[in-house]
């Protein structure tokens, strides 16, 4: 889920702790287009197979998109001086690290974000 348009665990968290927070979760994110085309990726990629972590996936895919728009480096971005964020699949892998799928449709979920993200970058 995001609070404050930072991606969390719902699961390690309580509500009280975020009264007067903003919070989204998977299920508000059914309107913006940014959500439908993560959706259409992830049906078009089959970032999914059993459809378990596919909220969480989408919601912290979201997420992850924003937080590199807004210029915000992960561990392994190369120039964390330049804003503008080049999301690889190594970029992308290490911001999604947290999410787990016990399918292992790891390339597929890469893969959707990528084409999300704008395309086919390596």
């Amino acid at each position: 889920m995001l609070v404050n348009g930072r991606r969390i665990n719902a699961c390690l968290t309580l509500g009280i702790m975020h009264e007067g927070d903003d919070i989204v979760t998977k299920r508000a994110l059914a309107r913006p287009k940014r959500c439908i085309r993560c959706r259409r990726a992830f049906v078009e990629r089959d970032g999914f197979q059993c459809g378990y972590c596919t909220s969480g996936q989408i919601c912290s895919a979201v997420g992850m998109l924003a937080e590199a728009k807004a210029g915000w480096p992960s561990h392994v971005t190369a120039d964390v001086a330049n804003t503008g964020i080049e999301l690889t699949d190594v970029e992308i892998r290490e911001r999604m690290s947290g999410n787990i799928c016990r399918c292992g449709a790891y390339p597929n979920i890469v893969a959707a974000i990528r084409d999300v993200a704008g395309g086919d970058r390596s």
